[in-house]
């Protein structure tokens, strides 16, 4: 029989229809995209992106120039503008604001189609370091609520370019998906003076049904209200509410961690679009700071990765009721990925 659960993160309801479901491989597929000879990540094209904000490679490399291992740059076509003040105001009953904001995009690799499964545990590195550095600089900006960290792989999951690569976006609200997370939390340390997800996380290590993989600083799991096959989230074992804080150590093995449910996940589904995305604390020096808003955040709020295969899409109940309807149930999918061998 299908099984309502209930996120205690989102507060939302998932149905696992399992009897819906298939077997892990009928979810299989292979996702591959055509070589662009005009693909603007490319190296020898830097010339056609924005000025990069910052780049790594070797010593005397000038800007904008090949050789590089990574790249941040301004988003040509940005979701919204570096430039100006937010100044919100009322229109009629409705509220407004100018759309300031920054929108990058880090160029992963020069290797056009190089997924992160197959990168080296260097490179992951230097991923992951580029975006806590990426979100420690947008940080400083007091006109900025929060900054989201996300990567879209696959035109199903919102690509349109195939060159690897990730999304920051700085934003100056907090997102709803955010702000409903940061009250569940709130609520949960108010009542029981104890972290949501601590206490989430020490049920799933004590059951491990749920389990993925573990490192030595952090732990992936298959959440018990998946709202989609193979969903994983990937937490510190040790209470953290800021990703931007994490010494080198944690960022490290964060990206090995990463790296591991990476090569899992293809070696398991083929070539899946995804997303993963980033929730991490808000910017609690932003100008408009709530009085008593952000007191106990690095106690009650933990950050976390989610990352979401999409081989299953939204349709009209979803889009009607908010529910989601997952054929995986989470228990099968761990199992399944818990049980992929793959190479450190």
């Amino acid at each position: 029989m299908p099984e309502l659960r209930h996120d205690p993160i989102q507060r939302r309801w998932v149905i696992i229809a399992k009897e819906r479901g298939a077997r892990p491989l009928q979810f299989q597929g292979e996702l591959r995209f055509p070589r662009n000879p005009s693909c603007p990540f490319c190296e020898g094209m830097e010339g056609t992106t924005p000025h990069e904000i910052m780049a790594l490679g070797p010593e005397g490399r000038q800007p904008n120039t090949p050789g590089w291992e990574l790249r941040v740059v301004p988003n040509k076509f940005p979701a919204l503008q570096i430039e100006g003040e937010p100044d919100r105001r009322g229109v009629g009953f409705y509220d407004a604001m100018n759309g300031i904001g920054a929108h990058e995009v880090l160029i992963e690799t020069p290797r056009h189609m190089l997924h992160m499964a197959e990168m080296s545990p260097a490179q992951m590195e230097r991923i992951f370091f580029a975006y806590q550095a990426r979100l420690v600089d947008l940080l400083k900006d007091p006109r900025f609520k929060y900054v989201l960290i996300f990567k879209n792989y696959g035109a199903d999951a919102g690509a349109t370019i195939a060159h690897p690569h990730t999304q920051i976006i700085a934003t100056p609200v907090t997102p709803r998906t955010v702000s409903d997370e940061l009250a569940s939390a709130r609520d949960h340390f108010r009542l029981k003076e104890r972290c949501l997800f601590c206490d989430l996380l020490s049920q799933e290590l004590e059951t491990g049904e749920r389990l993925v993989a573990l490192s030595d600083h952090f732990a992936a799991i298959c959440p018990y209200a998946s709202r989609f096959p193979y969903e994983v989230m990937v937490l510190p074992r040790r209470h953290a509410h800021d990703f931007a804080l994490e010494p080198a150590e944690r960022v490290r093995d964060l990206s090995r961690i990463m790296h591991t449910v990476m090569k899992r996940l293809r070696k398991a589904l083929g070539d899946p679009p995804f997303n993963f995305v980033f929730h991490t604390a808000p910017n609690t020096n932003h100008h408009m700071r709530r009085s008593n808003y952000w007191d106990t955040i690095s106690h009650d709020w933990h950050w976390h990765v989610e990352i979401l295969p999409r081989m299953t899409q939204p349709a009209g109940f979803e889009w009607g009721t908010g529910f989601y309807i997952n054929p995986m149930a989470p228990e099968l999918a761990a199992d399944h990925l818990r049980k992929v061998q793959v190479e450190a």
